[in-house]
Formats: structure tokens, sequence, C-alpha cells
């Protein structure tokens, strides 16, 4: 099941390019909103090889997504590829530069069961696809908003 949107900001490309890849402050966000975030090797520079492993609770149950940075071209692209229990994920985030001082993050994330009961949880999910996009679409806004208000800018 595929997501995409474009989320439209006052910012100039290089400085969102700089906020989307500082990874250890997103690291910080995601640690306040209760998930843990491990970093699997120490790499200091941001390229592909770069892994983390990252566990949340979601719908009551404890999960787990290991996650790899894929491709990194600045300041236009950065490319993720995950894995947890039930889906093999992709994330891909492009920064276009609308003006010197406007840009546009187009966030794109694809999930790919791993077996029949993650197969089923999509097919039932794509019923209510419309929502689901716009949710996704709200959830990167309030991402690219708190990267801008926490000055990560």
């Amino acid at each position: 099941m595929k997501f995409s949107t474009r989320q439209d900001t006052d910012l100039p490309a290089e400085s969102l390019f700089a906020a989307i890849s500082n990874f250890d402050a997103i690291a910080r966000l995601l640690t306040r909103r209760g998930a843990v975030v491990r970093r699997q090797n120490t790499t200091e520079l941001p390229d592909p090889g770069m892994s983390w492993l990252i566990g949340f609770d979601f719908r009551g149950r404890s999960r787990e997504l290991a996650l790899e940075l894929t491709e990194y071209q600045p300041p236009e692209v950065i490319q993720f590829k995950g894995s947890s229990d039930q889906f093999d994920l992709g994330l891909r985030m492009t920064v276009v530069a609308l003006t010197r001082t406007k840009s546009r993050l187009i966030f794109e994330t694809d999930a790919q069961p791993r077996g029949m009961k993650a197969r089923l949880l999509l097919q039932t999910a794509k019923l209510g696809k419309p929502q689901l996009d716009r949710k996704f679409a709200e959830r990167i806004s309030d991402f690219v908003n708190s990267l801008s208000a926490s000055g990560l800018v």
C-alpha cells in the first residue's frame, strides 16, 4: 500500500533538507513521542548503511522496526528501507525548491506485507484509504511543523 503527500513550506530547500537529515534530532523527537530509538552503527556522517532499531507501542502491542538509510543525495533525496515482523517498508523524502525561500517536501511510503495476516490487514485498510491518506498528510504536516518549531531548521 502506497501513501504519498506533498507539504509546502516557507523554508529554503537547503534548510528543509538539513532538518529532515538531522537524524539525531529526529530520534529525540521520536523519543519524546514514546518510541525507543537505538542506533545500530556509529557512522557520524549521513551515508547509506546507517541503521536504527525503533521500538514503539501500536494498538496495545510492542512493535520493532529496523530502518536503514539506503540513499542520501543532498540537497534533494533521502530514502530508507525498513522491516518489521509483518511489513517491509520503503520511505522516500524528496525536497524540491519552489523559490529561494519556499520549498516542497514530497514524502512517499510503501508498505509491503510479509505474510497472509499482513496482507489481509492491508486489504481491509484499502477500504478506508481516503481517510488514511488524509491522516498521513496531517502527520507529515505535523512532522514538518515540529521540525520548524523546534529550531532544527
